[in-house]
This record gives structure tokens, C-alpha cells and sequence, in this order.
């Protein structure tokens, strides 16, 4: 459970992160507490993402994979980004991404951050 909410908080930094630098990611609140009430929301949506349709879509790309020497990563961190956006919209969150390349960005940005995060954080239960 410990290793669920340090997860969970490193993807709320990382998104955090994504939002500062990237002006094409917008989140938005009435007041600072309700930025980071919605931001852990996206997180625990972006982790769900990761944890569910992540791997299926890994599986199903490995060829693309090997042929581009891993750079499709990129293409399907940006998908996954694109899908937090898509479901944060139809939960009412405020946080949206605009367009595939603000996505393909915002997915670098959001990995090593939350990479940089998890070699910070303790995970240990």
C-alpha cells in the first residue's frame, strides 16, 4: 500500500512538473487546494492508465519496439497522456492536453521526473 501512494505522488510531481513547464497542459482550480486535490486525481487516473492499458499496448507494439530501437516508448507515453487527458475530461477534472506533440513532450517530461522521484522516494513496505 506505501509503494501505491509514493507511486501515486511521484506521478502528482511529475504531472506538476509537466503542467509548470508545458503551457499546453493546463490544469486548473478555484484555489490552490483544489489544484492539488485534481492533480493527485490525474495522478491516481494516470497510474490506473499505466497499470491497465500500458502493458497491453506494449505487448501488442513489441515488433514496432525492435524496430525503432525503443522509441515508440515515446509514441506510447504520449498516448497514455492523451487517454489521462480524455478520461480526466469525462471525470470532471480539470486537466487537459492539447494536441500529440505537447503529449510526446509532456511523456518525456513525466518519466524522467517521476523516474528522478522514484530514486528519490523511499518504496520500501
Amino acid at each position: 500500500m506505501k509503494n501505491f501512494v509514493v507511486k501515486t505522488i511521484a506521478n502528482a510531481g511529475a504531472l506538476a512538473v509537466a503542467v509548470w513547464l508545458l503551457d499546453k497542459i493546463t490544469l486548473t482550480g478555484d484555489s490552490t487546494g483544489k489544484e492539488i486535490g485534481t492533480l493527485l486525481l490525474v495522478a491516481l487516473v494516470f497510474g490506473l492508465v499505466n497499470f491497465l492499458v500500458k502493458p497491453i499496448v506494449k505487448v501488442l507494439t513489441f515488433p514496432l519496439f525492435i524496430l525503432t530501437l525503443g522509441l515508440i516508448t515515446l509514441v506510447i507515453n504520449a498516448l497514455m497522456l492523451l487517454l489521462t487527458s480524455w478520461l480526466a475530461d469525462k471525470l470532471d477534472l480539470s486537466f487537459h492536453v492539447e494536441g500529440f506533440w505537447t503529449a510526446v513532450l509532456g511523456g518525456l517530461i513525466i518519466s524522467i521526473v517521476s523516474w528522478a522521484l522514484n530514486v528519490v522516494l523511499p518504496d520500501k513496505d
